[in-house]
């Protein structure tokens, strides 16, 4: 596998029923995790999660794609150069 890579990935939930479905996937890859931040957003009814990540550019591109891929989900990350 390659290299590890430092990387934030940003999560905006708009379905607040999808929370399970992303603390599943976030504990599947736990292993990686460095830390993450949650704010529920009542106003506009909906939750910002921030998760910094340690791991190959496999690793959190994977995540990022399973957790962008749940309906009321979006997900982006901005990883390091090295």
């Amino acid at each position: 596998m390659s290299e590890n890579r430092l990387a934030v990935i940003s999560i905006i939930v708009e379905n607040r029923e999808r929370s399970p479905q992303i603390n599943a996937l976030l504990s599947d890859f736990g292993n990686y995790i460095v830390g993450r931040m949650g704010i529920p957003y009542k106003e506009k009814n909906v939750a910002v999660l921030c998760v910094v990540i340690d791991a190959p550019a496999e690793i959190i591109n994977t995540l990022t794609g399973r957790i962008g891929m749940l309906s009321g989900v979006a997900a982006k990350t901005v990883m390091s150069k090295r």
